[in-house]
């Protein structure tokens, strides 16, 4: 996969959820801390985002919301509205990926009154992502990322947003199960990637110019194509078009780490996910990866994650739990 990819499969932990919710003022909507991320989506009238730190957020019509790190936040008709906690004004909760229709006139009792006046209607959803190991491509991400609407912009983005918006209205359909989790998946890579594309070219650090820089890329894309590869400086020169000394120091700046430690963090990172998703005996996730023996491997896991790899495959099958925890 490509390394956007692969950075957000890594992290990425059960199935999404999300909701269709309909509210009338006045009303105002709190959401706890949770381990993953979250979104909304205005498909009607207007509302504000108020983060955990930082001025609230005017959203409106077609604007998307992305919280890469669910560090609480709300959401209300007026940034100054009281907040109530987001489970009063919810019916329970569907099956993990799939997506129900609330409806409330933001009285806490569920009802509605009728009125049109002042209604907001919105996608919300979330994910649940392992915090404990987040991938620098996602840690760069603001608290918020704020999609405005535009005209001919993110049209990928549109796209599938409207399709999520079609399979919710057309109620309980034939394949819903599957299409609704996969759609959430999609946005979720396209909301990220809608973020990267917004940044000036001009004005790109970091991951947004690592992703941009034709060297560095074709380098992150041989590490992530090929992570059992034994890499070297030389051989991941070779690969961008540059010199030794200019290719390590194009890849730190922009990437944040050098290329070898950037190469063995990422050996790890898939190790921990063929643990966590897969029954592949020890030897065989050690292969993948590039090493020789279990030992070795167990040794460089133990370092790099502080416990062995199969203790963390256990205890890894023991945080298998449905998201979001209501």
């Amino acid at each position: 996969m490509d390394v956007l990819s692969d950075a957000i499969s890594a992290m990425r932990l059960g199935r999404p959820h999300s909701s269709r919710t309909v509210l009338d003022a006045p009303w105002g909507v709190r959401f706890e801390p949770q381990p993953g991320a979250g979104f909304h989506v205005l498909l009607k009238g207007a509302c504000w985002l108020i983060p955990a730190a930082g001025e609230p957020v005017r959203l409106g019509v077609g604007d998307v919301a992305f919280l890469p790190r669910e560090l609480g936040h709300g959401i209300a008709d007026v940034p100054d509205r009281p907040l109530a906690d987001a489970r009063s004004l919810t019916r329970p909760q569907p099956a993990d990926g799939q997506v129900t229709d609330d409806r409330t006139d933001g009285r806490t009792d569920g009802r509605t009154d009728g009125r049109t006046d002042g209604r907001t209607e919105m996608l919300c959803g979330a994910y649940r992502l392992d915090q404990t190991r987040v991938h620098p491509l996602l840690a760069e991400l603001p608290d918020v990322v704020h999609i405005p609407a535009r005209i001919g912009r993110h049209p990928s983005l549109r796209g599938a947003i409207e399709l999520l918006g079609r399979e919710l209205d057309g109620g309980t359909r034939h394949g819903g199960d599957a299409a609704l989790p996969a759609l959430l998946d999609i946005l979720l890579l396209y909301m990220v990637r809608a973020w990267y594309e917004d940044r000036p070219a001009d004005e790109a650090t970091g991951w947004a110019a690592a992703l941009r820089d034709p060297a560095v890329a074709a380098a992150l894309r041989g590490v992530h194509d090929e992570p059992g590869r034994p890499w070297t400086v030389r051989s991941l020169a070779e690969r961008a078009g540059l010199s030794r000394a200019a290719f390590a120091r194009r890849f730190t700046a922009t990437v944040g780490s050098p290329p070898l430690a950037y190469a063995t963090w990422w050996r790890m990172t898939v190790a921990a996910r063929l643990l966590r998703d897969t029954d592949l005996p020890l030897r065989a996730v050690a292969e993948r990866v590039g090493y020789a023996s279990e030992f070795a491997f167990a040794k460089a896991f133990k370092r790099e994650f502080a416990q062995a790899p199969g203790r963390f495959r256990e205890a890894a099958r023991g945080d298998d739990r449905p998201w979001p925890e209501e």
